[in-house]
């Protein structure tokens, strides 16, 4: 079977600014896979360009063996991301706004899959309700439903849960682990290390745009307990 995501020597810079510099990386299928690092660290810039967001200045990428240029639609299929901004459309309801999204993808007669979402992510009482009037936490979760209406085998989570109720936290990790045990592949990047460690079975750890560690999370913490 191919990787789930494969990078290969992914370098992107902004100015003088070098975000990305030779980024190489493997996850597997099935994989609940962490990504670490400061604010600053290349994370965001690495999942802008595996959605295609970015264009890299050197490298490549693939998403369940498409490549994410010359390849787009079938990547960006295999692909759900749950971006770090609260970027929603102010003039649909929460479930307008899941049909919307669907619709990008060519899927119609979505309504089942999306009263599953709704309700594992405590949406229900929320599914008629315009967006602008939704509290940041339901507004986030929102933004993870959009990412799994299309029912993507490779979900990227970019800092989910920072600035998030203790609530949301628990409700959004246990739908994520039932998703990875049903052979989601899943790719989380945090600074919270504790979360990686509870979630993750691999983490890589990211500064000024290297990997400077790659390893099993048992590995890394032993490695790293010191500090």
């Amino acid at each position: 079977m191919s990787v789930a995501i494969r990078i290969q020597q992914v370098s992107k810079s902004f100015g003088a600014v070098r975000a990305l510099d030779r980024v190489d990386l493997a996850i597997e299928p099935g994989e609940f896979f962490g990504l670490l690092g400061p604010n600053g660290a290349g994370k965001t810039t690495l999942i802008s360009a595996l959605a295609g967001l970015v264009r890299p200045d050197h490298g490549t990428l693939s998403v369940m063996g498409h490549d994410v240029q010359s390849d787009y639609r079938a990547a960006r299929r295999q692909l759900g991301v749950v971006p770090q901004e609260l970027v929603f459309d102010p003039f649909f309801t929460v479930r307008e706004s899941l049909k919307i999204q669907s619709g990008y993808f060519g899927i119609r007669d979505n309504d089942a899959w999306i009263d599953e979402i709704l309700e594992n992510l405590g949406l229900t009482p929320k599914a008629h309700a315009n967006m602008r009037m939704l509290s940041g936490g339901m507004k986030r979760r929102v933004l993870v439903a959009q990412a799994l209406v299309h029912r993507p085998p490779v979900i990227v989570l970019d800092e989910p849960t920072a600035g998030v109720d203790v609530e949301l936290r628990q409700t959004l990790w246990a739908f994520i682990r039932r998703l990875n045990e049903a052979g989601h592949t899943i790719v989380l990047t945090t600074h919270y290390l504790e979360e990686a460690e509870s979630l993750c079975s691999r983490i890589a750890m990211l500064q000024a745009g290297r990997i400077v560690a790659l390893d099993t999370t048992a590995n890394l913490l032993r490695r790293f307990s010191g500090h």
